[in-house]
């Protein structure tokens, strides 16, 4: 009778361990989340208008493949995430992204892209491509610089996000630099960035979320990006001081 009783505990213990676990997937510790930086226009388009233009610049990184890949990727779940927890704003997530693009192209559409889009906040993801091409990594820094201070001088608030942790390539690609100078570029153009890199490194060396199965099992690459998306809702929410509209209903 105590064998059973005991092995009947340990499947208990193993059953909540697992759902534990599953709910706390996409946890993400404050300080590799939150900073310093605001979201100034975003938070004055909001009080003012109660709406929120995004628009997300990047790769293919940013996508997933298959017919529900749209509604899947970090970009749709990031807008689910900011209108299941902002309802009284009228959020629109708008995806503009391109594969095989350095961050010195991206900068050279993103005039263009203020004029046709006009956001109140640009999440621009960079770095991937450059450190696989080899890319100065100073160059990479001027090109990212540039690019934000025209955004800020058309009036759009940055997200900066560097790249995607994968434990497949870490010791072939050299992302390191890239990331580096992303963050030195955020200090000094007071931006937030979302630290994908860390995050992700965080989800695989805690054993939330297996990333050697990401590139192969669809459903755990949602996973990721829901992940991020409900990760980057909550950065946004925090730097644009949005707490006070959680959970309010529309007017």
């Amino acid at each position: 009778m105590k064998t059973y009783a005991a092995a009947l505990l340990a499947v208990i213990l193993c059953t909540a361990g697992a759902r534990a676990q599953a709910a706390d997937a996409c946890a993400v510790p404050g300080y590799l989340l939150f900073g310093d930086s605001t979201l100034n226009r975003a938070a004055r388009v909001v009080a003012k208008e109660k709406t929120l233009k995004i628009v997300v610049v990047g790769t293919a990184s940013s996508v997933l493949p298959g017919q529900d890949g749209v509604s899947n990727a970090y970009p749709a779940r990031l807008e689910a995430a900011l209108k299941r927890r902002l309802p009284s704003v009228a959020i629109t997530v708008v995806s503009r992204t391109k594969p095989r693009q350095s961050a010195a192209e991206m900068s050279e559409t993103l005039e263009k892209l203020l004029l046709d889009e006009k956001p109140n906040l640009v999440i621009w993801q960079s770095g991937t491509f450059d450190a696989m091409r080899g890319i100065d990594p100073e160059g990479f820094r001027a090109s990212v610089a540039d690019g934000v201070e025209t955004l800020q001088t058309g009036g759009a608030d940055v997200v900066l996000m560097n790249m995607q942790y994968s434990p497949r390539t870490e010791s072939v690609i050299a992302l390191n630099p890239y990331a580096d100078n992303m963050r030195w570029v955020a200090r000094e153009r007071e931006v937030p960035l979302f630290d994908r890199l860390a995050i992700m490194r965080h989800w695989y060396d805690t054993g939330a979320i297996d990333l050697y199965a990401a590139t192969k099992d669809v459903g755990t690459a949602k996973r990721v990006h829901d992940c991020i998306g409900r990760a980057l809702a909550s950065l946004i929410i925090d730097a644009a001081h949005l707490e006070s509209f959680e959970g309010k209903a529309p007017q």
